[in-house]
């Protein structure tokens, strides 16, 4: 079996239902779907709000080959770039917003979180828990800037056929991955980045700047340079975009 799709109605988070899991794998990726998480997280302390039964929560498990534990950052920029690709099949304007979040123009419509392990130099494991917002209307949690597909397309989409684009999409990617190509995944997550050119206003532990995105370093760390010309490098959690003059959640 190559591709091994679990569902499950209700769990606290399909990434721990992954990590536990002890069954049969698909030798290309195991996926853990459920209709409602209980628990569901992103990155750090956050948390990602979903309606039950409206939107795509899954999780996808693979063992990449070869790929070097400092160059992990590219399975993250692999399912960040799927998702993408899948989005864009039905709407314009989508970006990936370092790390790993995508945007339809200053929105939020999805995030993943992302676990590896390793194993001597390279990585053995990697789990990507993503959310995508697809028909949930009305969101009532204090996440600053969430939309979704229906509220974008003004219809319905199905969640399953949504999956399967992911699943093409990801699969692409894993392809290029295997054969080494990952210098050529940075550069298309450079490509598709949110506010990739100008400047922009951002936030760190000293307060607000203006800068432009220079590039994100193979270990993930992103590299701005503000108006006085100064480079900033930046870990996750380290810096946060401002978006429509309001300061945000640091992601």
């Amino acid at each position: 079996m190559n591709i091994k799709i679990i569902n499950i109605d209700t769990t606290d988070s399909t990434n721990r239902y992954l990590h536990e899991y002890q069954g049969e794998e698909g030798s290309i990726m195991t996926i853990a779907t459920a209709n409602y998480q209980t628990a569901g997280r992103g990155q750090g302390t956050n948390h990602w709000e979903s309606e039950p039964y409206k939107n795509l929560l899954f999780s996808v498990k693979t063992h990449p080959q070869g790929v070097p534990v400092a160059r992990q950052y590219v399975m993250l920029e692999a399912g960040a770039l799927a998702i993408a690709d899948t989005l864009t099949a039905y709407i314009n304007d989508v970006s990936i917003k370092w790390p790993n979040d995508i945007y339809w123009k200053d929105s939020k419509i999805s995030g993943t979180l992302s676990e590896c392990a390793i194993s001597g130099p390279h990585i053995r494991q990697c789990i990507l828990g993503t959310g995508i917002n697809i028909n949930q209307q009305h969101f009532v949690s204090d996440a600053p800037n969430p939309v979704s597909l229906r509220q974008i397309t003004g219809h319905e989409v199905c969640c399953e056929e949504v999956l399967q684009r992911f699943i093409k999409a990801f699969s692409g990617y894993l392809q290029r991955i295997k054969a080494g190509q990952l210098d050529g995944i940075d550069q298309l997550y450079a490509q598709r980045l949110y506010r990739k050119q100008g400047l922009h206003a951002y936030r760190d532990a000293d307060g607000c700047f203006m800068a432009r995105i220079v590039r994100v370093e193979q270990n993930g760390h992103l590299v701005l340079e503000d108006e006085q010309g100064k480079q900033r490098t930046y870990a996750f959690k380290e810096v946060s975009f401002v978006i429509n003059n309001k300061d945000k959640q640091r992601f």
